[in-house]
């Protein structure tokens, strides 16, 4: 009886009060960690700026500068040959898990770019990756921060247009945030345009080829491919978006005003997700038996992606054929597919896949080096252009910091 009457006489507990304790030590666990998490990244991202200072300019005294135009365009003026390096898919991912990777990316970059001593170095795309189960960080702004230290540091005229993971979703800062960020004043050497208010995207703008005389010989076309549709707020079901009408419109204004002082003006066009055309190559080649037929040609290069293998949008946009009636552009220079260094022409204009350097995107890929590199632009004098794959694991490309470099297969 007294065993009972003292189990009577103890306090019964408050489910709601134990159940309130769990959540407020689950809160104080994940604000530790997040500000954990917070202050290594912000370290990490300190020292990796710090080592970004160390890279020399490029010194090029042949080089041709930019110069703004009345309409605030940029314009190289030159009759000679315009020297340019396609560069995609850096895959910076700012937070503690890329550290070292960050640091391969960034010193790959530095390597060609020394190596090549463009005129202008272009970018398409997913310059960021924070990607948090692989970067540890939901903050783009960090790896887009760490590049334009970098570039502005080699001294070298570059541009960029985005990708799906410059601005996913979950991140912190919106298209336009990383826009303004890369369009900065202050920046000596970005050409980077935010482009026409009523332009859809971030970033569609041209820069001009002209000769001596005044006379437009190329056309360079940057446009914003988008990122996700279809309700992929995500970024999981690989549905991506296409070029949109009206900017569409505005290249056919642009080249039109082009064409009115050079009626054969040439034209190249950057963007980061491939065309649906692509693909539609693409497939005649296979079911020709990887043969040429009458519309498509192989140029150079492989698919490396597994089934769909081009990653396209999801619906039509008619880009390529203004692009065909028009009659300027010679080549579409993309990126987004890792393992794609493919070039065909369709229909008489060049789909090219740049070589990436991504170090980070897939697993294992880090350690592989055949897709690893850039592609050099020739633009001659008369407008017609060449193109050449780089692989980066050349006697040419010597790592800057040769402890950043990683082994890798399939040379």
């Amino acid at each position: 009886m007294r065993k009972n009457a003292r189990k009577a006489d103890k306090p019964k507990r408050n489910k709601k009060e134990i159940f309130k304790k769990i959540i407020i030590i689950f809160a104080a666990v994940v604000a530790s960690i997040t500000v954990l998490t917070v202050a290594v990244n912000l370290i990490l991202y300190n020292i990796n700026m710090n080592r970004v200072k160390e890279y020399s300019a490029v010194v090029n005294p042949d080089a041709v500068k930019p110069v703004l135009d009345e309409n605030g365009e940029y314009t190289f003026v030159t009759d000679r040959e315009l020297k340019i390096l396609h560069l995609t898919d850096i895959h910076i991912g700012g937070g503690w898990m890329t550290f070292n990777k960050d640091r391969m990316a960034l010193n790959a970059v530095a390597a060609m770019v020394t190596a090549e001593k463009p005129d202008l170095v272009v970018i398409t795309g997913d310059i960021a990756y924070p990607v948090p189960f692989q970067s540890g960080t939901f903050n783009n702004k960090t790896s887009a921060k760490l590049f334009i230290a970098l570039m502005e540091q080699l001294e070298v005229p570059w541009t960029v247009t985005f990708g799906n993971h410059d601005t996913e979703s979950y991140s912190y800062f919106s298209r336009e945030k990383i826009g303004e960020l890369y369009s900065d004043d202050s920046l000596e050497h970005c050409l980077f345009s935010m482009g026409p208010d009523d332009v859809d995207g971030v970033g569609n703008h041209f820069i001009h080829v002209k000769n001596s005389q005044g006379i437009p010989v190329q056309e360079l076309v940057f446009i914003d491919s988008h990122s996700y549709t279809d309700g992929d707020i995500f970024g999981i079901f690989w549905k991506y978006d296409n070029v949109h009408q009206n900017q569409v419109d505005w290249y056919e204004k642009k080249i039109k005003e082009a064409q009115k002082l050079n009626p054969d003006v040439k034209s190249l066009m950057f963007m980061h997700i491939p065309l649906v055309e692509f693909k539609d190559a693409y497939d005649a080649y296979l079911a020709n038996g990887e043969k040429d037929t009458a519309d498509v040609k192989y140029v150079s290069g492989v698919i490396g992606e597994k089934d769909p293998y081009i990653y396209g949008g999801m619906h039509e946009d008619n880009l390529f054929e203004k692009a065909t009636e028009l009659g300027s552009t010679q080549a579409i220079f993309c990126g987004h597919d890792h393992l794609n260094n493919l070039v065909l022409n369709y229909k008489g204009i060049d789909f090219t896949y740049g070589y990436s350097v991504d170090y980070l995107a897939y697993v294992g890929i880090s350690k592989k080096g055949d897709q690893r590199g850039c592609v050099v632009i020739t633009v001659n004098p008369d407008g017609s252009y060449t193109q050449s794959h780089e692989n980066y694991y050349q006697d040419k490309y010597q790592p800057l910091h040769p402890k950043e470099d990683v082994t890798f297969v399939n040379k």
